[in-house]
């Protein structure tokens, strides 16, 4: 059951950028970048990755895991490696030329599942394989929900 507690937060954690932004609009929306260019004039990582939204994960991280039998610290941790994965995804986008907040697929759910789920071998005696299957299936669940928050109003595209 530990895939399953693991799974449910990296959701609720990846989920919450996306709440804060269709809750709070366009405040507190500060590019984490700030606006930077990378050596290749392309923006460091877009306007689609805000304070807000890392705050946001964060406190759902440090909120949601003790509703799943995990410690606050422990849930603070895992979001800020989700979010650290979505980072470096935005990251190397913008150096294959993607625009922000377009889809590549594959880039945009592994790391961000990944990096948690490799953090929290040791504190959930996690094989490998099973680290394998949360990535797995957070590619599978984060696709399905990106499409019904889509069609509810709250996500800007459906991927």
């Amino acid at each position: 059951m530990d895939i399953a507690r693991l799974l449910l937060l990296l959701v609720v954690v990846n989920g919450a950028p996306i709440l804060a932004r269709w809750l709070l609009g366009s405040r507190g929306a500060w590019p984490v970048d700030g606006g930077r260019r990378f050596a290749d004039g392309r923006p460091l990582l877009g306007p689609a990755k805000t304070w807000r939204g890392l705050f946001a994960a964060l406190l759902a991280g440090i909120l949601a895991a003790p509703l799943l039998d995990l410690s606050p610290l422990l849930g603070l941790e895992l979001a800020a490696a989700a979010m650290a994965g979505d980072l470096l995804s935005s990251f190397l986008k913008r150096r294959l030329g993607y625009a922000s907040s377009s889809m590549a697929l594959g880039l945009d759910q592994i790391p961000e599942a990944l990096l948690p789920a490799l953090l929290a071998m040791p504190y959930l005696q996690l094989s490998l394989a099973e680290v394998l299957w949360v990535v797995a299936l957070f590619f599978a669940v984060e696709l399905l929900l990106s499409r019904l928050l889509y069609r509810l109003g709250i996500r800007r595209e459906p991927y």
